[in-house]
């Protein structure tokens, strides 16, 4: 069985009835959990956008409270990769793109003072340069003031022998 276009799928629920949308929307929240996560975002979240990133902030917070930060960089590694996992999810339900750069450098924050030494660790050091770039590409996709508000933050969570080229190349366009 091959899966039809999402074109061809839009077509086809023009014509169901509102019953018949609502018993194909539960039987496909029946089936993963994602989809009841996105159908929740969609019903209750996507109204209150603020609320949305709050909540994000307090999962993101909560995660890495939970790291002591004397724990061996390996499982460190493996519960920052799962974190920004989720978070990444959680950005792709909303789909807006100040909520994601909000969010990410949220995580970075929360990452940079956390006390796992980033540093000690080539691959945790490649996971935190990586999202840098990627709040740093989204940048210009964003109105003005938000770009220079949001680049400020992103210079500030640079490690010393980090981005820094690519980051204050960023900056000097945005001035």
């Amino acid at each position: 069985m091959q899966a039809s276009t999402l074109n061809e799928l839009k077509k086809e629920l023009t014509h169901l009835s509102q019953k018949e949308l609502v018993d194909i929307i539960t039987r496909l929240a029946r089936y993963k959990k994602e989809n009841k996560e996105l159908i929740t975002y969609l019903l209750s979240d996507v109204h209150d956008e603020r609320g949305y990133i709050n909540s994000v902030k307090a999962y993101i917070d909560e995660e890495i409270d939970a790291i002591p930060s004397d724990y061996n960089l390996y499982y460190a590694k493996k519960t920052l990769r799962k974190i920004l996992r989720t978070v990444n999810k959680y950005c792709r339900y909303s789909g807006i793109k100040t909520t994601e750069v909000e969010l990410l450098l949220h995580y970075l924050y929360r990452l940079r003072h956390s006390g796992i030494q980033i540093q000690k660790s080539q691959i945790l050091t490649n996971v935190y340069e990586g999202q840098l770039k990627k709040v740093a590409k989204l940048l210009p996709t964003l109105h003005e003031d938000l770009q220079y508000d949001y680049g400020r933050q992103l210079l500030a969570l640079e490690l010393p022998h980090g981005t820094q080229g690519l980051l204050s190349a960023l900056m000097r366009k945005l001035r």
